[in-house]
């Protein structure tokens, strides 16, 4: 059984009047075009097809809110880098980002990142964004069912020493599971505490 057995969508943003009224708790989730967020939200939260999974890049242009338990919510942002969105769509996210920033119910944040890329400038800055050290930040080092043994360690050591007092992270596969329970594991701290900042471990 689900750790959240009333997880639902809730509603769809393209506008910040549009968000849900500010107060509970939320955590967005992010990561560049491609990295296979749905399917970590799918995972995490135990939903099969709770997001929309696509095989082409950029598909998710709005903030998706998710509903994980009465008062806590998963928003689900717009993937960043793919050239072939929109200009009016990309401008949009500029003032729509800024508004869930300064939500006082944000407090947390999950990026997803490319295991087979490592953490990248628009990854650092996405971090930046989310207005460090004040919030909460794990990475899900995604696809890692793809690297070798020593590839995917290698990728770890790397992603902590450059994340080092700014997030904490972990290797992640949607496909194999490979990391599930760790996730979910911080997911389900955060909420239970109302933690807002998750402490990288020492290497």
């Amino acid at each position: 059984m689900s750790q959240w057995p009333h997880v639902q969508f809730l509603t769809s943003a393209s506008l910040p009047g549009q968000f849900p009224v500010d107060e509970g708790w939320e955590v967005a989730i992010a990561g560049r075009s491609n990295v296979g967020k749905s399917s970590a939200i799918n995972s995490l939260l135990a939903r099969k097809g709770l997001a929309k999974t696509s095989r082409t890049p950029g598909r998710t242009r709005l903030f998706n809110y998710f509903e994980i338990s009465p008062g806590y919510r998963m928003v689900d942002l717009p993937g960043y880098g793919h050239a072939e969105v929109k200009a009016s769509t990309r401008e949009s996210w500029g003032p729509m980002g800024e508004a869930l920033r300064q939500r006082q119910s944000l407090q947390a944040l999950i990026l997803v990142v490319d295991s087979r890329r490592g953490v990248a400038e628009l990854d650092m800055a996405l971090l930046e964004w989310a207005g460090l050290p004040d919030t909460a930040v794990h990475v899900l080092l995604s696809k890692s069912d793809k690297l070798s043994r020593s590839e995917a360690a290698q990728t770890l050591k790397a992603a902590r020493g450059l994340l080092e007092g700014q997030a904490s992270s972990q290797l992640f596969s949607s496909l194999k599971g490979d990391g599930l329970d760790e996730a979910r594991g911080v997911l389900k701290r955060w909420i239970a505490t109302g933690i807002r900042k998750e402490r990288a471990p020492v290497a």
